[in-house]
C-alpha cells in the first residue's frame, strides 16, 4: 500500500509541472534573502570597524601632535644651538652680588644656546662681538641685580629663565633656546 501512494503522490507532480515549478522558486527565494541579508550586514559591521578606525587614528594623531607642543604653544624640539660659554674660558663669569658692601662673589659658568638661524648673531658658528657683548651686559645686570636668597638651589630654574628671557629682550626673540649653569660658587 505503501507502493501504491508514491505513485500516485508523483503523478500530480508530473500532471502540474507549472505547480512543482512554482513550490520549488517559493522555496529558493526565502534562500536567497538569507545571503542578501548577511552580505548587507557583513557590509555594515565592515563600514563600522572602518569608521572606528579612522576615528581612532584621528584622535591618536592629535594626541601625539599635542605632545610634542610646550605649554606656551612654542616647539619643544629645534634644531641644535650654538653653544656659548660667557666669560673667561676656564673660569666663567666672577662678579660680586648682594650689593658692593655685602662681600659675596660669585663664580659662575655659564653656557648659551643660541638659535644658529639667527645669522646677525652668529656667523660660521661664532658669536658676533656685538651681540657677545650684549649677552654679557645683561647676565652682569641680572647676576649683580640677583639678591642673596635668590642665589638658592631650589630657584636656580627661574634665574635661567630670567638670563633666557632678557638676553632674547636684547638680542630678538628666539634668540637663545637654553640656559645651562656648568659651575656655581658663592662664597
Amino acid at each position: 500500500m505503501a507502493d501504491e501512494k508514491k505513485p500516485a503522490a508523483e503523478e500530480p507532480e508530473k500532471a502540474n509541472p507549472e505547480a512543482a515549478e512554482g513550490e520549488e522558486a517559493a522555496e529558493e527565494k526565502p534562500k536567497k534573502k538569507i545571503p542578501v541579508m548577511a552580505i548587507a550586514i557583513v557590509v555594515l559591521v565592515l563600514v563600522g570597524i572602518a569608521l572606528a578606525g579612522g576615528i581612532a587614528y584621528f584622535v591618536a594623531s592629535k594626541l601625539v601632535a599635542n605632545s610634542h607642543n610646550e605649554p606656551e604653544g612654542g616647539a619643544r624640539y629645534h634644531d641644535p644651538g650654538v653653544f656659548v660659554k660667557l666669560g673667561d674660558p676656564k673660569e666663567g663669569i666672577l662678579v660680586n652680588v648682594g650689593g658692593v658692601k655685602a662681600g659675596h662673589f660669585l663664580k659662575i659658568g655659564i653656557m648659551l644656546e643660541m638659535n644658529p638661524g639667527k645669522k646677525e648673531i652668529i656667523t660660521e658658528g661664532k658669536m658676533n662681538s656685538v651681540a657677545e657683548t650684549k649677552m654679557m651686559d645683561t647676565v652682569l645686570h641680572i647676576l649683580r641685580s640677583e639678591p642673596l636668597d635668590g642665589y638658592d638651589a631650589a630657584k636656580q630654574d627661574a634665574l635661567k629663565e630670567k638670563i633666557k628671557t632678557e638676553v632674547n629682550h636684547e638680542l630678538g626673540e628666539g634668540s637663545v633656546y637654553g640656559v645651562y649653569i656648568t659651575s656655581f660658587v658663592l662664597q
